[in-house]
């Protein structure tokens, strides 16, 4: 039997200067932590704003930890010349680099692409914004929200919805999270690019077409409009709940004609065809709300299950921190800071070969900041104390 060798860290070796705030881009460079590059978060002497976003345990925000475990922590005040000659050097000696400013910020700076590919051109520089780095809405401020509904999704969702005349209300981050995956898989083909030509490249990730590479159906309907409804999934009423049943194919609907005892769902000849059915979904999900209606929740899951019919139960977000399936595939990982540990969410692959799950520590402001100058650039304890008194690292607070 060939040994099975132990698990390791993709990127190890590789660095990675973070100077992203908010969501898409931690997540981005996180993601990278979590396959083993060393990830310095460049953040300002008060630290990044998500560290006072809620939920907090004793001034910690897990929003932020979630989204930062792993990184060493190195916080500059990019308003002085000499944090600026400090990133130069840094960017000397790293890999990848990762922003998310409005386009033309870390130009004015002194970091933009063009000025540090001078100084390493093996630097794959990652930038991530709204809506790209050139066109005329380049330079627009732009959150998720803001994308969410340019790009159609919001009124999609609200189509779908089918009793709503206007978008729905919402508070998750699809296009960040979407653009923190985009810009890691683009920092993978990127290192892949390198090793063959020994040269990096910038990497431009905007929300807006991380949005439009979602609606790949509603994009290609908006040019050839289809007259019959779309099957929209939604919820039908159990005893004390709501289930979610999907019978897409033959095989599944007959199960469900077989499992509920319903002659008007098996006999009808708007039913009979998967056209049929996705032209009259509505009307088929009413006619099979009268059985679930009957049930609890359980006793419906146990049906459907039996009957290999595809459902769901619809639960609070919570539900999954228990969940014994979730907790034996490792969905999650405990992780730390100040006020103690909690759960973190690891990313959604497993590889047979490598470690892929988040790293426990999270960091406190420039609390690597000896640490990462010291081992990274060679500098003495005395050439810190005097870029501190220079205003290299601001006069914030430092944990």
């Amino acid at each position: 039997m060939q040994e099975q060798q132990a698990p390791t860290a993709p990127l190890a070796g590789m660095r990675v200067l973070d100077f992203s705030i908010m969501l898409a881009g931690p997540y981005c460079a996180r993601l990278l932590a979590d396959v083993g590059a060393e990830v310095i978060k460049i953040e300002p002497p008060e630290g990044d704003d998500m560290r006072l976003r809620t939920p907090l345990r004793d001034g910690h925000s897990a929003y932020f930890g979630q989204l930062n475990a792993g990184k060493r922590s190195l916080a500059l005040d990019l308003k002085s010349a000499e944090a600026i000659k400090l990133v130069h050097q840094l960017v000397a000696e790293t890999d990848i680099l990762v922003e998310n400013f409005r386009p033309g910020v870390m130009d004015r700076l002194g970091l933009g692409y063009e000025a540090l590919r001078a100084i390493n051109p093996r630097l794959i520089y990652c930038s991530i914004s709204g809506y790209g780095q050139s066109g005329p809405a380049a330079e627009r401020a732009a959150y998720a929200m803001i994308v969410h509904a340019e790009s159609g999704f919001d009124r999609s969702l609200m189509r779908y919805a089918g009793d709503r005349d206007r978008p729905a209300a919402g508070a998750i981050f699809v296009a960040d999270v979407l653009g923190g995956i985009f810009g890691y898989s683009a920092i993978q083909t990127a290192l892949v690019h390198r090793a063959r030509t020994g040269v990096g490249q910038r990497i431009d990730v905007a929300l807006m077409d991380c949005m439009l590479n979602l609606l790949v159906y509603e994009l290609q309907e908006a040019q050839f409009p289809i007259s019959a409804p779309r099957a929209a999934y939604g919820p039908v009423r159990a005893l004390d709940g709501d289930v979610l049943i999907a019978p897409i194919t033959p095989r599944n609907f007959a199960a469900l004609c077989e499992v509920t005892g319903q002659s008007e769902l098996a006999n009808d000849a708007r039913f009979k065809t998967v056209p049929g059915r996705g032209a009259n979904w509505t009307a088929m999900m009413q006619v099979i709300e009268k059985w679930t209606e009957r049930h609890t929740v359980r006793k419906c899951m146990e049906a459907l299950d039996q009957a290999g019919v595809p459902r769901a139960e619809y639960r609070d977000p919570g539900a999954a921190l228990t969940d014994p399936h979730l907790l034996q595939r490792g969905a999650f990982t405990k992780v730390a800071d100040g006020a103690g540990e909690f759960m973190g969410v690891n990313a959604p692959w497993k590889m047979s070969g490598a470690s892929t799950s988040m790293q426990r520590d999270i960091p406190a402001i420039g609390a690597h900041r000896d640490e990462v100058l010291s081992g990274v650039l060679g500098l003495s304890s005395e050439a810190i104390s005097r870029l501190a008194e220079a205003g290299a690292f601001g006069g914030g607070r430092t944990s």
